[in-house]
């Protein structure tokens, strides 16, 4: 198998096979068996975040309790495991830097 650069966007929830494709924050180098890996967490996130728009309309629950956030904040910190995994050098630097990287 060989590792091809990829380019990692949390904030705009993609991968990207070329640089100039879309705005990124991560390159990385990695098999492509393990592109689907991030394209299903940030698919997990996106389905996770609709459910939070229509419960954001009930005002009975309140936002610091809803379980969906603390689901999203788990899928997070697995892409920022992951692109420490495989990403270059500053893109090491930046996640060791985070809070909640142990």
């Amino acid at each position: 198998m060989s590792k091809e650069t990829m380019y990692v966007s949390i904030s705009h929830k993609g991968v990207y096979r070329y640089p100039h494709e879309s705005p990124w924050e991560f390159k990385i180098e990695v098999d492509r068996e393990m592109i689907p890996v991030f394209q299903q967490l940030f698919s997990q996130i996106n389905d996770i975040e609709f459910a939070n728009f229509w419960r954001s309309h009930l005002p009975y629950v309140p936002y610091h309790l809803d379980k969906e956030n603390d689901q999203i904040d788990y899928r997070t910190k697995k892409l920022y495991a992951l692109v420490h995994e495989f990403g270059d050098q500053e893109s090491k630097e930046f996640v060791e830097k985070l809070p909640y990287f142990s």
